[in-house]
């Protein structure tokens, strides 16, 4: 007899804890995905980022010689330095023609590279493309987003 009553206690004790857990959750989700006020529009805690980054030979970007994906919320890609390429978006706040790359010497040969981005910067869709005279102009500018 005092076997049950003892395992009747534990239960109603289990149960009572699992209501707890079970109501908590909701309470915490709901508070880390409320829309919080910033300016005229409300935006996500967690707005996605990815943008499809390409690169071609010539003056034009009608012919792509490479392409790659870059996710910055959550991370991921196939770009070959997500952590330096997001970094690097986050301090300029998205904005490509804001990006700066490392001074260094370039040659001078002519051999322009288009680039383009196409994709969403913290929920809003951007669209970026310029010409650069070398791909090591195009590094020097722009920094490591460009370097795949």
């Amino acid at each position: 007899m005092r076997y049950h009553q003892r395992l009747l206690v534990a239960a109603a004790g289990f149960l009572a804890l699992l209501g707890i857990a079970a109501a908590a959750p909701p309470a915490q989700a709901a508070s880390r995905t409320a829309p919080h006020q910033s300016g005229a529009a409300q935006r996500s805690l967690y707005a996605p980022s990815a943008l499809v980054l390409s690169l071609g030979y010539g003056e034009d970007a009608r012919s792509v010689q490479r392409a790659v994906m870059l996710r910055c919320t959550p991370r991921g890609g196939d770009h070959p330095n997500v952590t330096a390429a997001c970094a690097a978006l986050g301090e300029v706040d998205g904005d490509f023609t804001a990006l700066s790359g490392d001074s260094g010497a370039c040659t001078r040969e002519y051999n322009p590279v288009t680039v383009t981005v196409d994709g969403v910067w913290r929920g809003r869709h951007t669209h970026y493309g310029g010409t650069f005279s070398n791909p090591c102009m195009l590094v020097r500018a722009k920094g490591p987003v460009f370097e795949f």
